[in-house]
């Protein structure tokens, strides 16, 4: 497959940028910078304004971020809850320090993480 990561992501705070692409199969979204207190409502907001009705998988490729605090997680856990209500497939690809702290947690099932964006996106083909 070789999908590669969003180039024009757009500034969402001074230390988040975000950008979207609707693929095939789903809506891809890429982040870069931290994930923390400081950014955490714009991130849903961003997410939540490009997925509008759209029942598309999400895909979130958070592999090149720097930064993730428990506000950070918090807004995983709350995009992952939204979409189990609504019944909409959701992945996450995260870099090691993503993984790190997601497993720390205990959440890594949960937020149904995967280890690179080629694995993520072969898992929608397959269901």
């Amino acid at each position: 497959m070789g999908t590669g990561a969003i180039s024009d992501l757009q500034r969402l705070t001074v230390s988040l940028r975000g950008g979207c692409e609707r693929q095939a199969q789903c809506l891809l979204f890429s982040f870069t910078g931290q994930l923390d207190a400081y950014s955490d409502k714009q991130f849903s907001e961003f997410i939540a304004s490009q997925q509008g009705k759209s029942s598309l998988p999400l895909v979130i490729d958070l592999s090149r971020i720097d930064f993730i605090d428990s506000s950070g997680l918090g807004a995983l856990v709350q995009l992952a809850k939204q979409c189990t209500d609504s019944k909409t497939q959701f992945l996450l690809v995260g870099n090691a320090r993503v993984v790190q702290t997601v497993k720390l947690v205990r959440l890594e099932e949960f937020l149904h993480l995967q280890p690179d964006l080629d694995t993520a996106l072969g898992r929608l083909a397959a269901a």
